[in-house]
């Protein structure tokens, strides 16, 4: 597919907002704290208290509930998985006169380039184990244009950790710390199954490892809701109203089986005329996740194949909006081609703006991460069948895939 190019004809209102990925800044002294002084006012006479309260101490009862939060038990199965994932940089001092030069300090390398220092700090996931190293599922904003990165697991300890490969696109990263660090992987749940209403909680590292294995609990608002990121890619992605912080991408969404059911990537800060947004977080779905680190893991990078079209999932398009797009009331499944790119593997087959792809190889697909999947299944130069609805018809096509 080809999410690169943009497209402002007939679904420039689906995307009024600017989404942004959130890793938290924390460069030099970090976050900032404050205490608050105890109010001395509020001493009271001794002999003034023991006219106004019982004697009686102060205890607790006895019918205090002995259970434990409805997701406890989900938060135990993951917390483990869940690491810091620290982004060091080399600050490079200019001046002739700093100190570096003074005394000759180098770094580790032995060159005069910078010490590393901590950049930025998120979170991410220990998802598998697997001879002698352990993976950890992240966004790749978190790492990026890292020097050097490094991962504080669970239980305070930090390790340096391998950059396996990174997507851009997808804004996922794998990287690998040795294995003998791991105590707990996290399960994948299947995504497809997500529902609106459903409980889930975020966990990850809101303002860097300070607040490391923090929780926050929320629902799904939407499970598959289509959006642009700053960066002009178009994803498939879970929203919630878990509370998501600078810091938190990268950590696991996670339902109350205690499956991992997405990666938290990005919030929504403000709407396109300035308003503060709040309770607006999204997640890359779990299944996509799964794909893409496989690909990673096997071979450092993405190659897509790609049909080179702009989409939108149908689930993602408002009803009052499907009769502006002459989308058919009865056709609520499927992919909404958006745009067409000339001389493009979907263009060459015969696929028009306004179609609908519902079936790729057979394969129903719902939204942009069931297409991905199947389409990554093929190799480029491979050709796909494709069913399409085209207003009320149905065609059967078939595109040969080229690289995106």
């Amino acid at each position: 597919m080809d999410n690169q190019n943009s497209n402002h004809g007939k679904n420039k209102f689906l995307v009024k907002t600017a989404v942004v990925g959130v890793v938290a800044g924390l460069i030099g002294g970090g976050a900032s704290y404050f205490a608050i002084d105890q109010i001395n006012n509020a001493n009271l006479n001794n002999n003034q208290a023991q006219t106004t309260i019982s004697s009686n101490s102060a205890k607790t009862s006895k019918n205090s509930a002995k259970n434990s939060g409805a997701m406890t038990p989900a938060y135990n199965d993951v917390k483990g998985a869940v690491v810091s994932v620290i982004n060091m940089k080399r600050q490079t001092n200019n001046s002739s006169n700093s100190l570096f030069d003074i005394f000759g300090d180098d770094d580790d390398s032995g060159s005069k380039k910078g010490k590393l220092q901590t950049y930025s700090e998120g979170s991410g996931v220990i998802y598998m184990k697997s001879g002698n190293k352990g993976y950890i599922v992240t966004n790749n904003h978190v790492v990026s244009g890292s020097d050097k990165v490094q991962v504080m697991l669970s239980n305070g300890k930090t390790v340096n950790a391998r950059i396996v490969g990174t997507d851009a696109t997808t804004d996922l990263a794998v990287l690998a710390i040795d294995s003998g660090y791991v105590t707990q992987t996290a399960e994948f749940g299947d995504s497809k199954t997500l529902q609106p209403g459903q409980s889930v909680i975020a966990v990850g590292s809101p303002l860097g490892s300070e607040y490391a294995s923090t929780v926050t609990q929320g629902i799904i608002s939407a499970p598959a809701r289509s959006i642009t990121t700053s960066s002009a890619n178009q994803q498939t992605v879970i929203q919630t109203d878990a509370a998501i912080n600078p810091g938190n991408s990268g950590g696991a969404l996670v339902n109350s089986a205690g499956q991992v059911i997405g990666i938290n990537s990005m919030k929504l800060a403000q709407s396109s005329d300035g308003t503060s947004v709040e309770g607006m977080g999204f997640a890359i779905p779990s299944n996509e996740v799964v794909t893409i680190v496989n690909q990673l893991v096997k071979k450092g990078k993405i190659t897509r194949p790609q049909l080179g079209v702009k989409v939108i999932a149908l689930q993602g398009i408002p009803a009052s909006y499907k009769k502006h797009l002459n989308i058919k009331s009865n056709l609520n499944s499927g992919i909404y081609i958006a745009s067409v790119t000339k001389n493009g593997s979907a263009a060459i087959a015969g696929i028009k703006t306004g179609d609908v792809i519902v079936k790729v190889d057979g394969k129903k697909v719902t939204d942009v991460a069931s297409l991905h999947s199947i389409l990554y299944d093929h190799k480029v130069g491979d050709t796909v069948s494709l069913t399409v609805d085209r207003n009320g018809k149905t065609l059967d096509l078939r595109a040969k895939l080229q690289a995106d």
